[in-house]
């Protein structure tokens, strides 16, 4: 069973995908919030196995409210749900821990789709906002990697399986899995093994 928060400001819109959800046997959906506080209070109470996070939001925006949840370390996964899909906001919540990133006029198989997906510790992303994690066309920043991600990365590149992973950091599999689908979009990458190839390139 998919344990699931949904976080959405909106009454209609909440009752909306808990009734599309509850439609599938294998999913659960064990809280709701109307704000990014409430979300974040939700989660670390439930421990979900993922979060649906709306992006615009009173007392806490989406992005705060994803990156105080990852903080946690929850092994839980939160997938973005929102009207928006420019560039700034969805580097932004990726950047704040975020799994996937779903549209709200995605069809509603998509959306389940997404949800399994999540749980699976893969990453769901709606092909529309793929291009917003493209290189910006001028300059090369180079990818974008926090302290635990690159300590990942340094154990991808000697071999290790994501159990030996989550036992020499002491974080969850499922945690280790989020943190491999940042580092593949970050380094523009599709599996473990170009990964590896790179941090032996650019890690010492």
């Amino acid at each position: 069973m998919i344990r699931v928060v949904i976080v959405d400001d909106h009454h209609l819109v909440r009752s909306g995908i808990r009734t599309l959800l509850s439609a599938d046997p294998r999913i659960e959906v064990v809280a709701e919030a109307a704000n990014g506080r409430d979300g974040v209070a939700a989660a670390l109470e439930s421990r979900p196995d993922v979060v649906l996070m709306d992006l615009s939001m009173p007392q806490m925006d989406g992005v705060a409210a994803t990156r105080a949840i990852i903080a946690a370390d929850i092994a839980t996964s939160v997938v973005v749900l929102t009207s928006f899909s420019d560039r700034d906001r969805v580097r932004d919540v990726l950047a704040a821990g975020a799994t996937g990133y779903v549209l709200k006029d995605c069809e509603p198989q998509e959306l389940l789709a997404a949800v399994h997906t999540a749980a699976a510790g893969n990453v769901p992303l709606d092909p529309r906002v793929a291009g917003a994690l493209l290189p910006e066309p001028a300059g090369e920043p180079g990818p974008s990697l926090s302290p635990r991600e690159i300590d990942v990365l340094r154990l991808v590149a000697q071999g290790m399986a994501n159990k030996q992973i989550g036992r020499a950091l002491g974080i969850t599999e499922r945690t280790v899995k989020a943190h491999l689908g940042r580092v593949f979009r970050e380094l523009g990458v599709l599996d473990r093994t170009s990964a590896a190839l790179w941090a032996r390139d650019h890690l010492v």
